[in-house]
């Protein structure tokens, strides 16, 4: 008997191993080849693939920007007063985001994030990002960078943050409206076009 519980199981454990295997990478853009290739394998043939059956790009694979080494960033966690938490109700769940810091990116993006922790899922770091691509050449509800409750973590240390850009990836309900997603926030919401990570 097919256990689609077990199967959600299975696709976090999987994308989990797969940041492991990034942070132990000494070159991050060989982790990144990984990643991609990695994210293919589970998006073509896993169970909880959010592709629907038969979309090309189960053959073709995902579509990236090419790797930029000056879209990588370690930047401290910095106070975010006034606290402020948001509910980003979904057909299922409502998901609470606690703001707990911010980070201030130099160039080439020169932006200020937001940085949420998401009370669901035992809680986790939370940046979405919605820039100028949106809409354009990238989903325009927005891209995720970091969401640790579900395995994307590209690591740090208790001050820091590992933020690279090139890891920016869409949601799941970009591909398929049975998944119900969190978006950018107006604190990740930026007029810069970071052409970095997943393309449409």
């Amino acid at each position: 008997m097919v256990s689609p519980e077990l199967e959600l199981i299975d696709w976090r454990r999987r994308v989990s191993e797969l940041y492991a295997a990034v942070r132990a990478e000494s070159d991050p853009e060989h982790g990144h080849a990984r990643w991609r290739a990695g994210r293919d394998a589970l998006f073509r043939s896993h169970p909880q693939s959010p592709l629907p059956d038969g979309d090309p790009m189960r053959r073709t694979g995902i579509r990236y920007w090419p790797y930029d080494a000056g879209l990588r960033f370690e930047l401290p966690l910095l106070p975010a007063p006034p606290p402020e938490q948001l509910t980003v109700p979904t057909v299922e769940v409502t998901v609470t985001l606690q703001r707990v810091g911010r980070v201030e990116l130099p160039a080439p993006v020169v932006a200020t994030l937001d940085v949420w922790w998401m009370h669901e899922y035992s809680g986790g770091l939370f940046l979405p990002l919605r820039d100028g691509t949106a809409g354009d050449t990238s989903y325009g509800g927005g891209r995720y960078l970091l969401d640790t409750a579900k395995g994307a973590d590209l690591g740090g240390t208790a001050q820091t943050v590992v933020l690279d850009f090139n890891f920016l990836y869409h949601p799941s309900c970009r591909y398929n409206s049975r998944w119900q997603c969190p978006l950018a926030p107006s604190g990740n919401i930026i007029a810069a076009a970071v052409r970095a990570g997943e393309q449409l």
